[in-house]
């Protein structure tokens, strides 16, 4: 007869620690063990909660957790990391869990009206001392603060984001989201008063996939 008992938390510092250097990251150990944190508490919670399709301990940590670390180095050599961030469709916290560990200067505000999701990132930014990181279960469009960035990862084609968000972009502020593939359809949908900057390229150590930070901005 099987044991329901879930197995042992594999040690994902290493790999981890690999990928830092691969991507020329730089952390704390603080930081480190934040992320890693972060994932622990993931896979406790998708137990219970299913936050997330993924439930390997090293998927999570390469299909969540990198690759949203890439962007990054991506981020940075573009711009220097924004004051005030808003990630909607923050999920399970990625990217703003992330973000808010990276950049902890950076005032994080995660968006989602999934109530477990919302409290899952709101037990996280307890649990690991993230201060920068505010939570809010609620629609995007029902916010009204303004942001200097606003990004989202796999929840809504580009011109649906834009269209929800345009009020809470700050006057120079910017759209960077990650996506898969560059996504020709939804740029070539945006509306007139949106700008392309840039489609960058973000290279997720281990991962042969394709992902790409796509930058907008209003006219």
């Amino acid at each position: 007869m099987n044991s329901a008992r879930p197995q042992a938390m594999p040690d994902l510092r290493p790999g981890l620690e690999q990928a830092l250097k691969a991507m020329s990251l730089t952390l704390s150990e603080l930081q480190v063990n934040q992320i890693l944190g972060h994932l622990s508490m993931l896979l406790k919670w998708n137990r219970v909660h299913n936050l997330t399709a993924i439930d390997s301990p090293e998927e999570a940590l390469q299909l969540h957790a990198l690759d949203c670390l890439a962007t990054v180095p991506v981020w940075l050599a573009r711009h220097p990391a924004p004051q005030t961030l808003l990630d909607v469709g923050a999920g399970a916290g990625f990217p703003a869990v992330i973000y808010a560990v990276v950049w902890p200067q950076t005032q994080v505000v995660a968006v989602d009206s999934v109530g477990k999701k919302a409290a899952f990132i709101q037990q996280v930014a307890a649990q690991l001392g993230l201060k920068n990181l505010k939570v809010r279960h609620a629609r995007v469009q029902d916010l009204t603060t303004s942001f200097d960035a606003i990004t989202c990862r796999a929840f809504a084609a580009l011109p649906d984001l834009v269209e929800w968000s345009r009020s809470l972009l700050a006057p120079g502020g910017r759209w960077v989201c990650l996506k898969g593939k560059t996504p020709l359809e939804d740029i070539q949908a945006l509306p007139k008063d949106v700008v392309l900057e840039s489609v960058d390229p973000v290279d997720v150590p281990g991962l042969a996939a394709e992902r790409c930070l796509v930058w907008m901005t209003k006219v």
